[in-house]
């Protein structure tokens, strides 16, 4: 299976570079300043799970995109989706499988619309990583999950392919039945985490030992729960109380990456994880709504923000 790696950041390189090591036909497809550094370094992992390095991983650019191919790998940021969506035109034929790996369900629609909802699978990752100046790829503990499957539940002949090829690589690969069950779920929790520490700054333990801070933090949680409801895939009980444990925990030092982004001053997937799931709620912005006030937050930062250069 020829498998197009978008971007080989943080993520696309961590779980792509894991593909080449265990022999995978992996390509990269990247921009030129990213080219040159792969060229010049290698790309290498650095992980308690075990180092790797690939001195020489194939690259492509988008102008030089021409061929289609079996599955496309999509770890783009959500602002970059659609910037994204067009370079990956070329690789699209008839019968590639796009795996998007991006928070949230808004890029379903989107992918949907420009190449057909048959080439598009379900997907999410699990994964803290971040990259140094020289772009290796640093990964910050051992979770390193990848979450993959038809979107009607199915396991079609191409989904044992994808299996196949992702599985035995060096990380969790994890076909699911339940594709669909396992975004939102993952949406439900990443929103209220990141819109609660956005909005108050803060890790979940400083939040839980302000007055008041683990009630918003729960709230929220509800508020991004009931959009779930709303949709027809609200989280199970379980999941619900993992969720309202993690979002609660006293001296917890867990944040968001959309905060650390905030704090540096980088760009945020406010619309994608936040105003989407507003959005979804169905329901006037009548100024008893934390996912509103979360919103209206981030916009406001992305209005003053100076872009870096």
């Amino acid at each position: 299976m020829r498998i197009l790696v978008v971007g080989a950041g943080a993520t696309g390189g961590y779980f792509g570079g894991r593909l080449l090591q265990h022999g995978r036909d992996v390509t990269f497809l990247v921009r030129a300043r990213r080219a040159a550094q792969l060229a010049q370094h290698g790309l290498s992992i650095h992980s308690v799970t075990g180092d790797a390095g690939m001195p020489s991983p194939p690259t492509v650019l988008a102008s030089d995109l021409h061929e289609p191919y079996d599955l496309v790998l999509l770890s783009c940021k959500a602002y970059g989706l659609e910037q994204a969506m067009a370079d990956i035109a070329p690789a699209v034929g008839p019968q590639t499988a796009i795996l998007p790996l991006l928070n949230g369900m808004r890029q379903l629609d989107l992918l949907d619309e420009r190449f057909g909802a048959g080439h598009v699978l379900g997907g999410q990752c699990v994964i803290a990583a971040t990259l140094d100046e020289h772009g290796a790829v640093h990964h910050l503990n051992q979770l390193h999950g990848l979450t993959f499957g038809e979107r009607d539940g199915s396991m079609s002949q191409r989904m044992q392919q994808v299996t196949q090829s992702l599985s035995g690589a060096g990380f969790d690969a994890r076909p699911s039945s339940t594709v669909l069950q396992d975004m939102w779920d993952k949406w439900v929790f990443l929103a209220s985490l990141a819109g609660i520490t956005c909005l108050m700054r803060g890790s979940v333990g400083a939040i839980a030992a302000a007055p008041g801070g683990s009630a918003a933090a729960l709230a929220l949680l509800e508020e991004c729960r009931a959009v779930a409801e709303r949709a027809g895939h609200a989280p199970g009980d379980a999941t619900m109380q993992r969720a309202r444990e993690a979002l609660t925990a006293a001296g917890s030092s867990l944040t968001a990456s959309m905060l650390r982004d905030l704090q540096h001053g980088y760009a945020i997937e406010a619309d994608h994880v936040i105003g989407d799931m507003l959005a979804r709620a169905g329901q006037p912005h009548d100024g008893h709504s934390l996912l509103a006030l979360v919103y209206a937050h981030m916009k406001v930062y992305e209005a003053g923000r100076m872009p870096l250069a």
